[in-house]
């Protein structure tokens, strides 16, 4: 086994309707809220308006970027490092699948460096801060609501890179299963297969003496096997949808990489492809 720090700051609020609370968590860091989303499914089925009416309520400053698209984009992560700045942020608020949180985990490194966010993802340093990010899960796939990573695309020549560091970690996470039962079906199977490549990841590795780890990722496995089309013949089934969003959480979230060296290979092909 390798040695390893295992330090998951993430607090996962679960449940229906725990997204309701939001501002009670987000207070906790300041008055400023930036929400960060990305198209008009959360504007369509009222949870913006539903948030924004609780952060107020709560006499907090709420100020919206959207535009976030699937391989979110450096040209908004820099629009939003500006408006951070100019609105003197407290908190980032991302609202919806991964995308949307990488984003706001880049904008938030970005707000606490002098130089180009982008050199973080190209090797070039190492953050020291972070502003304070929370998010509000809407699609269970990529496992960014609680995990150490961002994936950001670079407009010009298109080069997509990763960037792990545990600084990453939002400081909480609402998951409310309930959310996902609108989002398209296409949607909800990448997602399924996202999380399940995630466990793969990690499960293959050349480390001796890793029984346990081994064991939760076959059990992740399993259980992703096993729900994954329940979930997807009946995403409004809360016991499906459940079981489904906390897989994705877990399986993305490191806790079964401690003491491996993971592989790694095939998202990294994806993402030069």
């Amino acid at each position: 086994m390798e040695n390893f720090i295992y330090d998951n700051k993430t607090k996962i609020i679960f449940g229906r309707d725990v997204e309701n609370t939001c501002a009670q968590e987000c207070q906790k860091y300041g008055q400023r809220i930036l929400i960060h989303y990305g198209g008009g499914s959360i504007v369509r089925s009222g949870l913006l308006d539903r948030v924004m009416s609780k952060l107020k309520e709560a006499k907090l400053e709420v100020h919206l970027l959207g535009g976030v698209v699937p391989n979110p984009r450096l040209k908004l992560v820099y629009e939003g490092i500006e408006l951070v700045k100019k609105k003197k942020i407290d908190l980032i608020l991302a609202i919806g699948g991964g995308s949307v949180i990488d984003s706001a985990k880049a904008i938030a490194l970005g707000a606490k460096y002098d130089g180009d966010v982008w050199d973080f993802f190209a090797g070039k340093a190492v953050p020291t801060d972070i502003l304070p990010l929370g998010t509000i899960l809407t699609i269970p796939a990529a496992g960014s609501e609680s995990s150490n990573s961002t994936v950001i695309t670079k407009d010009d020549g298109l080069i997509k890179r990763s960037f792990r560091n545990n600084i990453n970690r939002p400081l909480f996470s609402f998951l409310n299963p309930t959310l996902i039962a609108t989002v398209p079906k296409k949607h909800l199977i990448a997602g399924v297969v996202d999380m399940y490549s995630h466990i793969i990841e990690r499960y293959f590795t050349n480390v001796e003496h890793v029984l346990l780890t081994t064991e939760l990722c076959e059990a992740g496995m399993r259980a992703i096997k096993e729900l994954g089309p329940k979930f997807l013949k009946d995403p409004a089934n809360y016991d499906y949808a459940a079981e489904i969003m906390w897989a994705s959480t877990v399986a993305h979230n490191a806790l079964f990489e401690t003491g491996r060296i993971a592989d790694w290979a095939s998202h990294g092909i994806e993402h030069e492809l």
